[in-house]
This record gives structure tokens, sequence and C-alpha cells, in this order.
């Protein structure tokens, strides 16, 4: 997502998911009819609660902005500041209301910044909405250290008393993500991230070898956490580096996020299209200190990751999943 219509440098391995969430120039202007249009509805719940709870007198001007195919997005400019809004024709406001509910608890926390949102709810003509805060964006993704503290800052004040879950499913990416509350990690993990996303290879693809050794790996991957304490940290869940910017004052922005409360070293499954630093992980470890096997348990995090983008873009993230399950079927039999 692209508040301010800035595209950032994504790693080439992301390529097709940054192709996923971009907007072409005629589908922004479609969205843009197709708002337009909206607004001379009567019953428009968008302009209503601008007009009314935003506190706006009037609206100046709505501008497209491009952000991805998965929602429409738009810039509300009022007599009372701006507003961002996404739309999606498809899909019920469940969608848009797992999004409200992780920017609240994430922004709840004041630690990184988070767009605030404001309103969800259905739209009369079918599909759904969602209103929040317009960040304008600076011209960077921000210090790399700076983000690692606060992401660390965000896990240790974000903390659960249900176990690890969240309190609605929501989505990664298009993906549905189940979020049923469990008092243990491997369990939850085993079943609602790796197991969920075998599944859906199988039966997308009916490829029975990735799913057969992908459930040997749940089997026996117990040793990886053992010898660690696994508290449930509010994670972002989606952590990217579309999905990471900086403010006008170069303070960071994370976005989008697919939250639950997890292992806090699971918010690293997407390094590998992040774009971390040394200095991001050297502060972050400064507020959350790394705990013995991190790196032994990298692989697995990331593996829950190339799964999904395996299930949304096909074969040629299978490879990278194939790998990981086979090095770790490797390592835990020996």
């Amino acid at each position: 997502m692209v508040h301010a219509g800035i595209l950032l440098p994504i790693p080439s391995p992301c390529e097709p998911f940054l192709r996923l969430r971009r907007t072409s120039r005629w589908r922004r202007l479609a969205c843009y009819s197709d708002l337009t249009a909206m607004a001379s509805l009567g019953d428009d719940p968008i302009r209503e609660w601008i007009l009314k709870e935003g506190k706006a007198t009037q609206i100046t001007r709505i501008s497209p902005i491009g952000g991805g195919c998965i929602n429409h997005a738009s810039r509300y400019d009022t007599d009372n500041g701006s507003f961002f809004v996404k739309t999606n024709r498809a899909i019920g406001p469940s969608m848009f209301e797992g999004e409200a509910i992780g920017l609240n608890a994430m922004y709840n926390t004041k630690s990184v910044r988070v767009p605030q949102p404001f309103k969800f709810g259905p739209l009369p003509t079918g599909g759904s909405f969602i209103i929040m805060e317009f960040v304008e964006f600076g011209s960077s993704r921000g210090n790399q250290s700076v983000l690692g503290r606060r992401l660390a800052e965000m896990h240790k004040a974000g903390k659960s008393d249900k176990g690890f879950g969240f309190d609605v499913d929501n989505t990664i990416g298009s993906t549905p993500q189940i979020n049923s509350w469990s008092s243990d990690w491997i369990e939850f993990f085993s079943e609602h991230r790796l197991g969920y996303q075998l599944k859906l290879a199988l039966k997308r693809f009916g490829d029975s070898e990735i799913y057969e050794k992908g459930q040997q790996l749940i089997k026996i991957m117990k040793p990886l956490f053992e010898g660690i304490v696994i508290e449930p940290c509010l994670l972002h869940g989606d952590l990217w580096s579309g999905n990471i910017s900086s403010d006008k004052n170069g303070d960071p922005v994370i976005l989008d996020p697919a939250c639950y409360y997890g292992h806090n070293e699971a918010e690293f499954g997407m390094s590998w299209c992040a774009g971390f630093s040394g200095s991001f992980y050297s502060s972050y470890f400064e507020v959350m200190p790394k705990q013995p096997g991190f790196e032994n348990r990298s692989d697995i995090y990331m593996l829950y990751h190339y799964l999904n983008h395996y299930n949304l873009f096909g074969y040629g993230y299978r490879s990278s999943a194939m790998s990981i399950i086979d090095n770790y079927l490797r390592i835990l039999k020996a």
C-alpha cells in the first residue's frame, strides 16, 4: 500500500508480490470513476462518516492512489484534513475488520507508528470499505535502527493473556489466516500456519510431495524450540519492504498488517523480502534479547511465507519451500 503514491525499492524476489499490490494506471482511473459514481449515490457510508464523525464540512477532492489490485485506495481531502480510504467491491467487511483490529492493537502499544483506523463497514452496492488516518510519506523507509527498536517495543508491549492467536481471522495477502486461540505455540504454528498452507498446496496443485514432507517436518520440529521461552507477542505478521515506510519526519511507519499474537521471531519470516540491515537487528535485540537457536529457527518461519507465496503465485516459490523442508528433515533426522 502506498499512501502518497511513492513506490519504494523492492528486492527482486518479491516482484510477483509487488505486482499483486500495485495498481496499473487504467485500474486507478477505473477506481476513481467507481468512487465518483458511488459519491453521487444518496447512501454513501464513506462520505457520511467523513462529514459527521470525521468533522469535515466538505470533501474537496478524491484522488486515486496506486497501492494494489486487492483493494482500491483513495485519498479524501477535506476542510478538516485528509483521510485514506480503501474499498473492495468483492469482499465483505470481515477483511477490513481484521485490518482495523490489528491496526488498533498496534496503535495502542504506542511504539512504532501505524495509520489509525477510524471506520470499516459494508458498501450499499456490495463489498466493503475502511477509513483511516492519512499518513504523508517521506522519501525513504526511515532509519533501520529506529525501526528495529520500535518493533521490539511493540512486541514487548503487545501481550495476550489468551495465548497464541487473535480475536478474528484475517488474511496474509489474499490467503485466509486462521487465528483460533491456542495455549501452545508449536501446536498453533503447526496447525494454523504450516499445516494450513500445506493443505492449500495439496488442494490447489495436487502437490502430495510437499504436503507429505511438510507434515513429516511438523511432526519432528519440536527440538527447534527447546530451551527457550515463547510468549505471545503482538506481531505485524506481514512485514516486508512494501509494508514499511516513513512519515514526513522520517519516523518509521508500518502498514497493511496481518496481526496475531505469536512468537516474536515469527515476525522475521518475510526477512528475505524486507531488506533488514544489521543495525535493525542490533537495535531489536537490545530490547528483545536474542534467544538460543535463533538462527536455527529462522527458516521455519520463512517457510510459512514461502508456502503462502507458492499458493498465491505458483511454482516459482515451490523450490524455496521444498529446500527448507528437505534441509530440516535432513538435520532433524540426523
